[in-house]
């Protein structure tokens, strides 16, 4: 079997569960395999408690100086890579059970395609800190989809948590540094795995995602991935098939795009203290994002 390296960006949180259940399922892939850890400028608490991991065998670990973000790293991370076959995950996920890494080597093996995606599952109770909740609800409604849903529209919302790729196409492509906010970095890669034709294949081989941030952090990134989204459109005209912009889009060819975003503006404060609640509305989380949208898209008007 082709060699794996195993991606994993860290930014302020230990990974050592993660990553030592990841080597004990080293030898289901079938050849050679390697996890790179590289630490986005975490704090120095988390710094020490993943610095011993680059002693174990089969493991790098790297410090960063200063913060580079969520593309750069990537980017890093997949130029340092020794071996055919990446495998990117996010730190804030585990795996669900012992047969990950087998799943993906039938995959492979099987010749199903160079870019699989295993997906994300959320934990089907809720969690225990009531700030969670509004993360919680999005990822187990909109984030925690089967394999064959996901299939229907391959290259729509991609995302880089659980994703194993063929590193000459990842690095051929790479992704936009210049998105240095949160969010959809990975959605562009998407597009342009679209826009070359390299097929995607969706796996029934998720991880748990669980590192639930709470909503006030979660609508902050929330925002930046907005900001982004509508940076995205402007520069390169990206985007305007998603839901979002669409809707934004629409409003602002029947001429109703500023009125719509002032009578938002009026009730701004009720909706986030509904997102910030124990009893979180999605619809209300939605209305919110056209709200910034259309913020953003009157900017350049």
């Amino acid at each position: 079997m082709t060699g794996l390296s195993i991606l994993i960006p860290v930014f302020n949180r230990n990974v050592t569960a993660l990553v030592q259940a990841l080597l004990a399922q080293v030898p289901d892939w079938g050849g050679p395999v390697e996890i790179l850890l590289f630490d986005d400028a975490s704090a120095k608490e988390f710094r020490q408690l993943n610095r011993p991991l680059g002693k174990l065998a089969g493991v790098r670990y790297q410090q960063l100086p200063r913060n580079v973000g969520r593309a750069a790293i990537r980017n890093q991370l997949a130029a340092a890579a020794q071996h055919p076959w990446l495998l990117l995950l996010d730190n804030n996920i585990s795996l669900p059970d012992a047969s990950f890494l087998a799943r993906y080597s039938d995959a492979a093996s099987q010749d199903q395609g160079l870019v699989l995606v295993g997906g994300t599952i959320y934990t089907p109770a809720p969690p225990a800190d009531p700030a969670c909740l509004l993360r919680w609800h999005y990822g187990n409604h909109r984030e925690a989809r089967p394999a064959p849903v996901r299939q229907q529209k391959a290259y729509a919302q991609f995302t880089l948590k659980n994703v194993l790729v063929w590193a000459d196409i990842f690095r051929k492509i790479g992704l936009d540094e210049s998105l240095t906010r949160y969010g959809h970095e990975d959605t562009k890669f998407g597009w342009q795995l679209r826009e070359a034709g390299i097929p995607i294949h969706h796996l029934p081989n998720p991880v748990l995602h669980d590192g639930l941030e709470p909503a006030a952090e979660f609508l902050e990134k929330t925002h930046e991935a907005v900001r982004n989204l509508a940076l995205l459109y402007r520069a390169e005209g990206l985007g305007s098939d998603t839901k979002l912009l669409k809707a934004a889009l629409q409003l602002h060819r029947w001429g109703l795009g500023e009125a719509v975003r002032v009578a938002f503006q009026l009730r701004q404060d009720q909706v986030r203290r509904n997102l910030l609640s124990v009893t979180p509305s999605l619809r209300q989380l939605d209305a919110l994002k056209l709200y910034w949208m259309l913020t953003e898209l009157g900017k350049q008007a």
